[in-house]
């Protein structure tokens, strides 16, 4: 195998070779520094590139394969984190002027998870600042471009981890979900992004956006590698008052059962008929759910309450909680922040304590409504993004950018939900659908996905990106 396609291999597929001495962590390095060099310039996906300590942790990871030691999956293969994780001794600016010389002491949770396994830490990548206020032009950092057309955003806010995944620069990255940040950049970019449960990956050491609706997980080019992700990192930390002790299993172990007897709920009408709605979006949803009939699973159409409930809700909770963080930032130096940031958050200091114990009050209903559903169906499919990623030209920059997404349901809920990609649009743009669960069925969810991807082949196709 030559250098030049080394960063096609899975993690699955880099582990196994790593572990038989056909390739080493350092080459595997080496050439993700070469390909960041030759197409990050064009994509702005990373804020920070940690080359010594990549080539640090590879030579390590080496040296453990060579006298028989193995951490874990993770070992000797190359990851970047979202630039809201803590990372010690390394700038983590959250994408703001207000934390451009933030340097922690300390790792993240996350971070302690990979390092502690052998993992080569790549660098940081862009975000929405402060995982709220993007895509944005006035801000330190130019905002990630979409691989499979830089004209087009990759999505937000883990812009910048959903573009290193696509264009091959990374196989995983970590990003954060509060209304839909995995899954918005993972559907624009057609990679898989996984939500976790609320509760099973601790976020402490990562900046904190909306403290009862924020999610730490992976994005990546196929779901077993987002298995192997969720695997290193999910777990309970006393020190997060969010964290959930629960029993993890092996991600891994129900990625080739299928989905024969399943039974899966489809609300179409969430989607379907909704505003900005693509054509294209909704049959390639019903040739997905085709697809899951055809190998052995019940379909059944179901409803749920509107989406704009769950959008209304919250988005009170999200915007108030966003305020409450920044309060002190936002009197003092609101210059410093980036437009859309500040708009948002004002939105959040206009909200009464009657209309946040309103929206606590229907997140409950809500949450009994769709956890009433999975009482009698395995899973439930539906929209991720309700149309291909928009062009930067078509983003207003004198207003809150709204384009459609269907995430914040499961957000409000603390389902596990996972965006995977259904096709692509006649434009070329990647086109998808998220696969939600049960509370910490993350198995579920992970095995119906593997189905799919197996089915239509989807990962193996790439966007086309010129190197050096």
């Amino acid at each position: 195998m030559s250098d030049t396609n080394l960063f096609e291999l899975s993690i699955a597929e880099a582990g196994r070779k790593l572990r038989d001495g056909s390739i080493t962590s350092l080459a595997l390095t080496e050439d993700a520094l070469s390909r960041i060099a030759a197409i990050d310039p064009a994509l702005d996906s990373f804020i920070t590139v940690t080359a010594e300590r990549a080539r640090a942790d590879a030579t390590a990871a080496d040296a453990n394969f060579s006298k028989g030691i193995d951490n874990g999956p993770m070992q000797g293969v190359p990851y970047a984190l979202k630039d809201i994780y803590d990372t010690a001794g390394i700038r983590s600016t959250c994408h703001s002027k207000l934390r451009l010389d933030n340097v922690p002491a300390a790792d993240s949770v996350v971070e302690t998870k990979f390092k502690a396994q052998g993992g080569v830490l790549l660098g940081k990548l862009a975000t929405h600042e402060f995982a709220l206020g993007g895509p944005s032009f006035d801000l330190p950092f130019p905002p990630a471009r979409n691989p499979w057309n830089r004209e087009h955003i990759p999505g937000g806010s883990s812009s910048g981890s959903g573009a290193a995944v696509a264009a091959g620069l990374v196989r995983m990255a970590m990003g954060s979900d509060t209304g839909g940040s995995i899954r918005g950049p993972a559907a624009y970019c057609g990679t898989v992004g996984l939500k976790p449960t609320y509760g099973l990956v601790s976020r402490r050491g990562v900046f904190p956006l909306s403290t009862t609706l924020d999610h730490c997980g992976p994005l990546s080019w196929t779901v077993e590698d987002s298995a192997i992700a969720l695997q290193t990192i999910a777990g309970y930390d006393a020190l997060d008052p969010a964290s959930v002790d629960v029993p993890i299993p092996d991600y891994l172990d129900g990625l080739g059962q299928g989905v024969e007897g399943l039974r899966i709920g489809l609300p179409r009408h969430f989607f379907a008929k909704a505003q900005d709605v693509s054509p294209e979006v909704v049959a390639a949803i019903d040739r997905a759910a085709e697809t899951l009939e055809k190998l052995g699973a019940v379909v059944d159409e179901i409803t749920l309450p509107d989406y704009d409930l769950f959008n209304a809700c919250g988005r009170i909770i999200m915007y108030t909680e966003a305020y409450a963080i920044h309060e002190q930032d936002y009197q003092k130096r609101p210059l410093d922040f980036g437009r859309l940031t500040y708009l948002r958050m004002t939105l959040g200091a206009f909200v009464t304590g009657a209309d946040i114990q309103q929206a606590m009050r229907l997140r409950r209903e809500l949450s009994r409504a769709v956890n009433l559903k999975l009482k009698n169906c395995d899973a439930l499919i539906t929209a991720s993004a309700l149309a291909p990623a928009p062009a930067f030209a078509d983003i207003d920059p004198n207003s809150s950018p709204n384009w459609p997404v269907q995430t914040m349901p499961f957000n409000v809920t603390g389902n596990p939900a996972m965006s995977v990609p259904t096709g692509f649009s006649a434009s070329g743009l990647p086109l998808s659908m998220q696969i939600v669960g049960r509370a910490f069925d993350e198995s579920m969810v992970l095995r119906i996905g593997a189905a799919l991807e197996s089915a239509t082949g989807l990962s193996a196709r790439r966007p086309a990106l010129a190197r050096g």
